[in-house]
């Protein structure tokens, strides 16, 4: 059983030290869903919700969030991140919102804690654009799909849709 490498001999929370770690390539992507009334994807689609660009606003809020990770999430490094994407997929036949983020460094570190964050955020953003037509929207299934670089090297989840 792999150790919980952010807890030290006393059991007490630390930040891991990084510091003797070689800089590698890291990417992570990582994916959620933003599940709403039908009626409530079709406003988002015609860009008809009264607050305005419900993607656009997601987006930036989704990038802005992944470089305010180590803000957000206690023992996070703060990293310099070369690239984040966050993209969206409409799905009418599930009524759904499908995010993708996409996130790359050169680093000591990963940036699966960023590619989430990018998603949390934008959802949570659709999320309230949304609210005042669609309080029972779902947020869901915030997950990593794949990440690389580092010591231990490439995960890909089976994905199913």
């Amino acid at each position: 059983m792999k150790k919980l490498t952010h807890i030290d001999s006393s059991g007490r929370a630390r930040m891991v030290d990084v510091s003797e770690k070689p800089l590698t390539q890291r990417e992570a992507v990582a994916r959620g869903f933003v599940t709403m009334k039908k009626t409530t994807l079709k406003l988002i689609q015609e860009n008809s919700i009264a607050k305005g660009d419900v993607l656009g606003a997601a987006r930036v809020a989704g990038i802005m969030a992944a470089k305010k990770t180590s803000e957000l999430i206690p023992l996070c490094h703060p990293l310099s991140i070369s690239a984040v994407t966050v993209e969206f997929t409409l799905e009418p036949k599930k009524n759904r919102v499908l995010i993708d983020s996409r996130v790359k460094n050169t680093g000591q570190t990963g940036v699966e804690m960023e590619a989430l964050t990018a998603v949390s955020i934008a959802a949570l953003t659709i999320y309230d654009m949304c609210k005042a037509v669609d309080k029972e929207m779902v947020i869901s299934e915030i997950m990593l799909i794949e990440k690389s670089g580092g010591k231990s090297g490439t995960f890909r989840r089976a994905v199913r849709r």
